[in-house]
């Protein structure tokens, strides 16, 4: 319900920065400390919280659970697909936009 409120009553100690839930503080404090206690088992890396380890991982693995569903490509983070998937959107619009200036150019014509 925080969210929807604003709430953020879990105040950091060493800023001003507030969090609604307590774990979220947790985990921003690390930022303070320095504290990775997430370890790479294949590697020498440590990370602050659990979902750079995860991400980390993906590249020793070449784990690629996200695809674009209109080429098929994968990608080992969702950030990458979403970014991959605009250039579909922008190569439509830029056809798209081709098509109206060609129209327009015929229309000139007649």
């Amino acid at each position: 319900m925080r969210t929807h409120t604003g709430e953020k009553p879990h105040q950091c100690s060493k800023c001003d920065k507030a969090f609604p839930k307590n774990s979220d503080l947790i985990k921003y404090m690390r930022t303070h400390s320095g504290e990775e206690p997430y370890q790479c088992s294949q590697c020498d890396k440590a990370f602050s919280n659990n979902s750079d380890l995860i991400k980390h991982m993906r590249t020793n693995t070449g784990e690629k659970p996200y695809y674009c569903s209109q080429c098929d490509k994968a990608f080992s983070l969702k950030t990458t697909l979403i970014t991959h998937q605009r250039t579909h959107t922008l190569e439509r619009n830029h056809t798209n936009a081709a098509n109206v200036t060609r129209l327009s150019h015929i229309t000139v014509i007649l």
